[in-house]
């Protein structure tokens, strides 16, 4: 038997740190890149209420999770270089895509547990059409949006890239 046996053998459920609730009551909302990272992202997706949050970023990807408020959107956008993922956590949303910001010729709704890919250089943009936040995951490749980034409503997010 090697150190890592030792250490995870038998019933060690009673401390806190190893009970799945634990972890799930609170999770830790800030970027924890590039190190080695797990989490239950259905849970952060649904603890988060800011309009973007960035929870993992790397060389290579990055994890952010998103509140969108209802009849509202992510807004009208193009990723040249980075493929995107989205998950939906909870809620609906219309999905639009296309190659101008005036031909959006994909649309489509999507429901909990819906995945979208969104390939580089398409213009899209997510509306939530329902009655509660929108609860997202997002994952990028490469990053997209600076280490840490936590914009709290999306005027945050648009005055930051005005500049």
């Amino acid at each position: 038997m090697n150190n890592y046996d030792d250490q995870y053998r038998g019933n060690c459920w009673d401390r806190p740190e190893n009970n799945p609730e634990y972890w799930e009551r609170c999770i830790d909302l800030t970027d924890h890149g590039p190190e080695p990272y797990v989490l239950n992202i259905e849970k952060a997706a649904e603890q988060n209420d800011y309009f973007r949050r960035a929870l993992w970023t790397g060389r290579h990807l990055q994890l952010t999770v998103m509140s969108i408020n209802p009849g509202d959107d992510i807004g009208l956008e193009i990723h040249p270089n980075s493929d995107q993922f989205i998950s939906i956590e909870k809620g609906q949303a219309l999905v639009l895509m296309g190659d101008s910001r005036n031909n959006l010729y994909f649309r489509q709704m999507a429901f909990e547990d819906y995945g979208v890919f969104i390939p580089a250089g398409k213009w899209h943009n997510i509306i939530n059409t329902g009655c509660v936040p929108l609860k997202i995951y997002t994952v990028y490749a490469p990053p997209l949006h600076p280490y840490g980034v936590a914009q709290r409503t999306k005027e945050d997010e648009e005055m930051e890239n005005r500049y």
